[in-house]
């Protein structure tokens, strides 16, 4: 594949040209009835896009917005090429880094794990990339970001990797006991069964990344272990892979108590979303962590916002709608103060 650009006519129209290698990655590039093509018009529409054989010619009198849809489409063959699918939602997720000059091709190639049934566990967005870059280099990783960012799947998709490359010796899922705003009323059966409602989304991102009956295995053996909060006073946790799932409802001192069990050889990563608290007293051992632990090595606090949701695209509007009302509150509140 290659580009070349020039620049033509008292228009000052910059155009460059994308050779595109193989009828088949064009036809794709493309998309059926040149949907994907459109697509790009839509979102750039101060270019002008002209296929002609194996060639995307992209002219426009804005020179950096010509060399950014040239190098989107460069994008998108080393994408093809690599084996990645593209659909409306993964375009959009390409558009949105390309805007933000970052490189789809290094994001959306990266393999964190091959799950159940062969799927393959990627990052979907620049955040998530940086989000799994920091589980590998720091020893505890916050996640901090609203809901269908992908912090627990990908946190748990991390912890099988290591634990497959025997960087680990057990995986130690937990989160706190709290109801979202509802009362669950009495429940039947032994201390377990009364928590699994609690535990069960772990469960469910467990299963994604490996089939039933290995889940069993590793359940039966301690190898995994899904357990509450409160099951982990008292405790020093070596050689593990920690997950603390919602941790905007942990009180001060049980994130305390849960940060002071980390033992040798052990990694953690903490995920929570700061707007969504339903500690009773509304105090969140998450919501001013990183004042506190600012400045300590090892450490990373990774804040997932709206661009990252991977869920139907309706969450990333209402994640937006409520961030904009946010703001809005916020802003009432400091006109008040100042008036």
């Amino acid at each position: 594949m290659t580009a070349a650009s020039s620049s033509t006519s008292p228009a000052a129209t910059s155009a460059t040209t994308v050779v595109v290698p193989g009828t088949h990655v064009m036809t794709a590039l493309v998309g059926p009835r040149d949907q994907f093509l459109r697509r790009v018009e839509q979102n750039f529409p101060s270019v002008i896009i002209r296929v002609r054989g194996n060639e995307v010619r992209v002219e426009g009198e804005d020179t950096l917005q010509v060399a950014a849809v040239a190098r989107l489409f460069e994008e998108l063959v080393t994408l093809i090429q690599s084996g990645q699918p593209l659909d409306d939602n993964t375009l959009d997720r390409i558009f949105t880094m390309v805007h933000a000059d970052e490189r789809p091709s290094e994001i959306l190639t990266h393999q964190v794990l091959r799950g159940a049934k062969g799927r393959q566990v990627k990052p979907k967005t620049a955040g998530q990339k940086r989000y799994v870059d920091a589980i590998s280099q720091n020893v505890i990783t916050f996640g901090i970001g609203p809901a269908g960012t992908g912090k627990s799947w990908l946190a748990v998709a991390m912890a099988v990797q290591a634990l497959q490359a025997k960087r680990v010796e057990r995986i130690i899922l937990t989160r706190p006991a709290v109801e979202a705003g509802e009362r669950l009323g009495f429940l039947p059966g032994d201390l377990m069964a009364k928590i699994d409602p609690y535990l069960r989304p772990l469960y469910d991102a467990l299963y994604d990344m490996i089939d039933i009956e290995g889940v069993q295995r590793l359940l039966e053996k301690q190898i995994v272990e899904v357990a509450p909060l409160a099951f982990m006073r008292g405790r020093t946790l070596n050689n593990s892979f920690i997950i603390l799932d919602e941790a905007q409802n942990t009180t001060p001192e049980q994130m305390k108590m849960f940060l002071t069990r980390i033992g040798f050889g052990s990694r953690v990563v903490v995920t929570g979303d700061t707007t969504q608290v339903d500690v009773p007293n509304g105090k969140s051992g998450l919501a001013t962590l990183e004042r506190t632990l600012s400045g300590i090595d090892n450490l990373a606090f990774v804040r997932l916002s709206g661009d990252d949701v991977v869920r139907h695209k309706i969450v990333a509007d209402i994640v937006a709608a409520y961030e904009r009302d946010d703001e809005r509150r916020e802003a009432g509140r400091t006109d008040d103060s100042g008036s």
